[in-house]
């Protein structure tokens, strides 16, 4: 879009009613980056009149003013609205434009404003800037420069890089590939539109396998190789365990894991740790609480399978923590355990023909192939058994795992998720569809993928706010005043300096005899 097209966008835009603010916020911003070069350019220059400069900043700070809906949207547009200033500014400095260019583009932004048909007598953005739509079609395109180069590690003049250490091996790979996908969904459609400040989104990967022990070689390689910004999406527990360390003794974004586990969720929290999902203690007291509330299930009833290491651990603390809130004794919980990267569940089967009085319902904290076997293995000794999983299992994977088993052993599955369902029509939803069939067409939604593009669009709109002069304290700031952010998931998204958990929500899902997630009431 040229320069003049989004003065006379913006114009329409904010002619609207108030209730449409945010969208102009948007577009300010949009703006901002396309103005804000030129008069820091300009006013880098003795030769040019300072006062031609000032009065197009005037202009736009009344473009503020009536986009702002409180004084936090003027002063967070101000800013980032300043940072192209400075960005312009400091291009004059560094020699990569000159005052020529300067003076011509502050001549053509001239008459782009000066080609206005106020349409209103008040003080309204519509009498600052409001051109003709036939001027707007014949408008021609200003070339603005682009960003300054940038001293910020993984911030050049061109891209922001992200890296993600997840497993794209192993019996876990999947999990990875989903999240990676639905975070390069996100990144392809900012970058389609302009970028962030110019900049092109792009994400580094690599391979851990779901191994600890690999889990450090491959951050290194990430931050000392591929000199990513910040860290996005990594997948695992016992991976973030080792990754997140490795940020933080670095100052360096921890952003988007896959994980639920509370490693990640300290209080306070860890400045440079930000989740997007609920925690796994969430999911897990919600699925006890409809056990027991909902099903009638008395707590003896109920067991857990899961994983033998820091990610099983994080699930059956969730569970005893949702006995002791609900009043029961924690002590008696029967726990079967598996090998991580294994699907040898042939002990936890055997434990569980042993017990004279079988649980009723299985709390299952695994990942899919574990889970389809375990479910596999026992469907028929137990058909009445209610299994319920946690999100990180791979919702699409355990589904395409056990229909190939067959719908008995699909139907009636529990996942307790953290985004809305797939298969519905939020605008949110629609909106990952298009960018998934757009960006990667022939793949099917599934719930990780999902959950990796709105984390990514929670931090994209997090990095358009701080503008052009990015650096990880001043997006860490700019996270930690993001509230009531709305995605379109039927729940708003926010942080906080006390709370680095953008969603608490949890949705209930079943899977039918056709493979396929309905939603269900959990309480």
């Amino acid at each position: 879009m040229s320069f003049r097209s989004s003065v006379f966008l913006v114009a329409a835009l904010l002619a609207t009613p108030a209730s449409a603010a945010g969208t102009n916020a948007d577009v300010v911003r949009n703006l901002a980056s396309r103005v804000g070069p030129i008069v820091g350019a300009a006013s880098a220059c003795q030769a040019i009149d300072q006062g031609r400069v000032q009065a197009i900043v005037d202009k736009f700070r009344e473009v503020i003013r009536e986009a702002s809906t409180g004084g936090s949207d003027r002063d967070e547009l101000t800013r980032v609205f300043n940072g192209y200033v400075a960005d312009g500014r400091n291009r004059v400095g560094a020699a990569q434009t000159d005052c020529n260019t300067a003076g011509r583009q502050l001549a053509e932004l001239e008459r782009s404003l000066g080609q206005t048909a106020p349409s209103q007598t008040g003080a309204s953005l519509a009498g600052v800037i409001a051109p003709a739509a036939a001027v707007a079609a014949t408008a021609p395109t200003v070339t603005l420069p682009p960003p300054a180069a940038s001293n910020v590690q993984g911030v050049t003049a061109n891209e922001i890089r992200f890296g993600i250490a997840a497993p794209f091996s192993g019996a876990s790979k999947e999990l990875g590939r989903q999240m990676k996908m639905g975070i390069e969904a996100a990144f392809n459609r900012a970058n389609d539109t302009g970028g962030v400040a110019g900049r092109s989104l792009r994400l580094y990967s690599a391979d851990d396998g779901y191994e600890p022990s690999r889990t450090l070689d491959a951050m290194k390689q990430l931050y000392d190789k591929d000199k990513v910004f910040g860290f996005i999406g990594n997948v695992g527990t016992p991976t973030s365990a080792v990754a997140m360390p490795f940020a933080l003794q670095r100052r360096t974004l921890f952003y988007g894991a896959f994980t639920g586990a509370n490693i990640l969720r300290n209080d306070p929290p860890d400045r440079y740790v930000f989740n997007y999902r609920a925690s796994y203690a969430e999911e897990t007291d919600t699925v006890v609480r409809y056990l027991v509330k909902l099903r009638r299930l008395p707590a003896r009833d109920i067991a857990v399978f899961a994983q033998q290491d820091a990610y099983g651990d994080a699930g059956f603390s969730g569970v005893a923590k949702a006995f002791r809130s609900l009043g029961l004794a924690d002590t008696a919980i029967t726990r079967f355990n598996y090998k991580r990267n294994t699907v040898d569940v042939d002990e936890a089967v055997n434990q569980l023909r042993a017990m004279k009085t079988p649980p009723k319902a299985i709390v299952m904290v695994a990942t899919y192939r574990a889970a389809a076997k375990f479910i596999e293995k026992t469907r028929d000794l137990y058909p009445n058994m209610i299994y319920t999983n946690v999100s990180f299992v791979g919702s699409t994977e355990l589904s395409d795992e056990l229909m190939l088993l067959g719908p008995r052993y699909a139907s009636g599955v529990i996942v307790t998720q953290v985004v809305p369902a797939v298969g519905g029509y939020s605008s949110a939803v629609l909106e990952y569809k298009g960018a998934l069939e757009k960006y990667f067409p022939g793949e099917a939604p599934s719930y990780v993928s999902f959950e990796g593009y709105v984390a990514a669009n929670v931090l994209i709109q997090a990095l358009r706010k701080v503008g052009p002069q990015l650096d990880t304290e001043a997006l860490i700031d700019t996270l930690e005043n993001m509230q009531n952010v709305d995605l379109g998931l039927g729940a708003k998204l926010g942080f906080g300096r006390a709370e680095h958990q953008a969603s608490h929500k949890i949705w209930g899902t079943a899977l039918d005899d056709r493979g396929k997630f309905q939603a269900i009431e959990l309480e």
